[in-house]
This record gives C-alpha cells, structure tokens and sequence, in this order.
C-alpha cells in the first residue's frame, strides 16, 4: 500500500480551475440502508437505497477577477456544474482516479478567518446525480 501525502490537489468547478486554492477536501460517499424487516424474525434485514455525496472544501480567499469569490458567490443557490477532483493533480490515472458529477453550491463562507491568519472560504458541494470515479 502506497502511503499519500496531500500535494497537488486538483478541484474544477464548471470550468474554473480553483486547484491553487485548495487547503483541505473531502469527499462524502453513502448510501442509504433501508430496512425490510418483517415478521416473524429475531433480527432485522436490509437493503440498500439510493445513493448520496458531497464534498466539503477549504480553500484559501482570493477576492481577485476570476478567482475563488469571482466564481463561487453567484453559485450558491444557482444551477448545478460541474466538478472534477483528483488527489494528484489532473491528469486522471490507475493511481490517481477522478471523481466527478454534478453538483450544487450548498453553502459558501465568503470570509473566515482570525487576525494574522489566512482568510479562508470553505464551501459545501451536494451532488446531484450520480458520483462517478474513473481511473484512465
């Protein structure tokens, strides 16, 4: 098992590449499980359900054109986009798989921080559709 260190973290949101910003990301993945017990039984049966994500993301603020809050203050509540992610930069591989899918700018901070701290605007992305991972 390769061990990884978080380097070169590559996020496109539409077709805005916010790589550079990127502190933190993580990537929620479930399904729901729904259960089909009925009787008689001593123990509860289940299936699985339809499935959910959503990714949560830290990114350092940059009030420039075309930067961090030039292109996700009109999102929130807006259309969905599109989002690729990779852990090792984007040239999607075996070892370095996308995982992508529509999404919908759930929540957005444009401003937090503390004074001699970096401004930071984290953001949560809920899916809409189908999260998909590919590997070449």
């Amino acid at each position: 098992m390769a061990e990884l260190v978080y380097k070169d973290p590559y996020l496109m949101i539409g077709s805005d590449d916010l790589s550079e910003y990127v502190r933190q990301v993580t990537i929620s993945y479930a399904a729901e499980i729904k259960d089909t017990t009925a009787g008689p039984t001593t123990a509860r049966t289940k299936i699985a359900g339809l499935t959910d994500w959503s990714v949560s993301v830290e990114l350092n603020q940059d009030y420039d054109a075309g930067a961090v809050d030039d292109v996700l203050f009109d999102l929130v509540g807006a259309e969905e986009f599109d989002v690729k992610i990779n852990p090792k930069g984007g040239v999607t591989g075996a070892d370095n798989p996308q995982f992508s899918g529509k999404g919908l700018l759930a929540d957005y901070q444009p401003l937090a921080g503390s004074i001699g701290e970096v401004i930071t605007a984290p953001i949560t992305i809920e899916g809409s559709g189908v999260l998909a991972r590919a590997r070449s």
